[in-house]
């Protein structure tokens, strides 16, 4: 059941207060170092102003923890099938879970989905759930955990279509394309709560990344560049809704918006393998 804002009731949210627990719609947040509360409960601790709290910081990040043990469990089934111990390991998970084109053409359709769980050693899988991490405990309490696991499917199924149409005679495994997702998602919404010093300092590392995308040799550009993309357009439906333009059927649209580009990614793998 969607839940509305308690003082709000014409606006569906799916942030809650962190203190009370009373759903609260982004009028009624007030950010705190202990993620948002609403203006009773902020009355009883000290506001923060800057920096990453702003945006929601907080240790109530249920799906990103969650993302990130499933993919150690997956990296864990790659050391017992024989590979993920040093880069580039291989291994029969890898073979059999990994992005290949000429797989996906056969019907192996579920590989666009494992392989952004599945990494190519210890580093790799380390870098990519340490960024996980900062992100998704930014984002997450701040748009809510429903609204932040719709945007990192979406974001993952974008990424394997663009490794995909760029390179799909090529293995590809990585969480990274969607990681890229929520980074752009995550600067979508900053920009939009008008969070500038928060959004600055997102937009800078994705710069930082897409340098790295182009300049190191066996990055998935197609995967990381469609993976951005599509967490920032399902960004843009969220930073709409917080500025009121999608009316009562608030969360059917930003929802609808991240199923668009999920099914839009789902068709365009299997058309251009």
């Amino acid at each position: 059941m969607t839940e509305t804002c308690y003082r709000h009731p014409d606006r569906e949210t799916a942030v809650s207060c962190s203190n009370c627990g009373r759903p609260i719609c982004p009028d009624c947040m007030t950010p705190t170092s202990v993620g948002m509360r609403c203006p009773e409960c902020s009355r009883q601790t000290t506001k923060v102003k800057a920096g990453a709290a702003a945006f929601g910081r907080s240790t109530r990040a249920p799906a990103t923890y969650a993302l990130i043990a499933i993919n150690v469990v997956f990296f864990l089934a790659e050391i017992a099938g024989g590979g993920a111990l040093s880069a580039g390991g291989g291994g029969t998970v890898i073979d059999n879970l990994g992005l290949f084109g000429p797989a996906v053409a056969n019907g192996e359709v579920y590989r666009i989905v494992t392989a952004g769980f599945l990494h190519l050693g210890p580093i790799h899988l380390l870098f990519n759930m340490y960024a996980l991490y900062i992100v998704g405990s930014l984002l997450e309490p701040g748009i809510g955990t429903p609204r932040f696991v719709a945007i990192y499917v979406a974001s993952l199924l974008a990424g394997s279509f663009g490794a995909l149409l760029l390179s799909a005679d090529t293995h590809t495994v990585g969480a990274s394309g969607a990681i890229f997702g929520i980074f752009a998602a995550a600067f979508v919404v900053a920009r939009g709560r008008r969070l500038e010093g928060v959004a600055a300092q997102l937009g800078f590392l994705l710069l930082i990344n897409f340098a790295f995308t182009f300049s190191i040799p066996g990055i998935s550009i197609g995967g990381h560049l469609f993976g951005a993309a599509g967490g920032a357009i399902c960004a843009v439906a969220i930073a709409a809704g917080d500025r009121g333009m999608l009316g009562a059927n608030r969360m059917a649209a930003e929802f609808g918006a991240c199923a668009a580009v999920a099914v839009a990614a789902v068709v365009g793998s299997l058309l251009v393998v």
